[in-house]
């Protein structure tokens, strides 16, 4: 009906249905669930100032329609930005998609977040700075299409970043601790705030001693916990994060993270083994708690 009397009624649907709900104390899901079918079913059909209406309102809601949220955050930043600064309906992975899908300005405004993850903060230095360099470039002469696709490499990390689940990669051990690959068993230690657990986690799987395990995720240890991760054959994107969490002090800027980045891809895993092996012969090492050598590459 609201659409049937144009595109006035379709505003005033859209304003009061927002303005109730923002008033309710406790929505419900069935609530959210209504406006948010509501909502996108006129997304279309309301003004620029009814959409910003709705960003500013739902902004300040502790729960709000997801649905419309996301559409809302991926809007000009005329429109997303109370969203992508204050929303706390905007997970993770959802800041990291809007990066992808709309870019370095949406990037810069969500790098205002209170209480950023600190591996999403970094990464977006990391693409700031990429996008600058790639600028000066194509005003060098570079097409517009080289620079798409050098931000579109940096995207794509951070997609790849903050994943959940990663069904179509087998795992590259077998691995005791964990019913899955040994990667989300890794994160899952670095992001609870808790050293010793992952200290435990990466002395088992790799034979080293108690004293040189807790080394590796003591602040000073970043060089030799790089030189860990890369022995247990960990893609760049999912080293940086155990790292991040571990040590985020170190990566307070652009140039950290690229740094990083480019040692570990310079790291042979052959190099990374051979440090392993010295490790190894220190007094109280273990043997690995993996099924597959590490020497062997497996």
């Amino acid at each position: 009906m609201a659409f049937d009397r144009g595109p006035r009624n379709c505003e005033r649907v859209f304003r009061a249905a927002i303005s109730a709900y923002c008033t309710l104390e406790r929505p419900t899901r069935q609530e959210t669930a209504q406006l948010d079918d509501l909502a996108l079913g006129l997304f279309d059909a309301v003004s620029v100032e009814a959409l910003r209406f709705a960003a500013a309102a739902l902004s300040e809601c502790e729960t709000a329609p997801p649905g419309l949220v996301r559409r809302l955050a991926e809007e000009p930043l005329e429109i997303a930005a109370p969203l992508l600064v204050r929303s706390r309906v905007l997970s993770d992975v959802d800041l990291i998609a809007v990066i992808g899908h709309c870019g370095i300005d949406h990037a810069k405004v969500i790098a205002r977040r209170e209480g950023l993850n600190p591996v999403i903060a970094a990464l977006i230095r990391a693409l700031v700075a990429r996008a600058e360099t790639v600028g000066e470039e194509a005003a060098a002469g570079e097409t517009p299409r080289q620079e798409s696709a050098a931000l579109a490499e940096v995207r794509s990390r951070l997609l790849d970043l903050m994943k959940k689940h990663e069904p179509d990669q087998p795992p590259r051990f077998s691995w005791p601790l964990s019913s899955g690959n040994l990667y989300p068993a890794l994160r899952e230690a670095a992001l609870s705030g808790n050293p010793a657990r992952l200290a435990t986690m990466l002395g088992e799987s790799l034979g080293l001693s108690p004293k040189r395990a807790e080394s590796l995720v003591s602040d000073s240890g970043l060089s030799d916990l790089l030189v860990a991760l890369r022995a247990l054959d960990l893609a760049p994107e999912q080293a940086f994060l155990v790292a991040a969490a571990v040590a985020p002090s170190h990566f307070m800027h652009a140039a950290d993270a690229r740094l990083f980045l480019t040692r570990y891809d310079a790291l042979t895993r052959e190099a990374a083994y051979g440090r392993l092996e010295s490790w190894r012969g220190e007094a109280g090492a273990r043997p690995p708690a993996t099924l597959h050598s590490l020497a062997s590459g497996r």
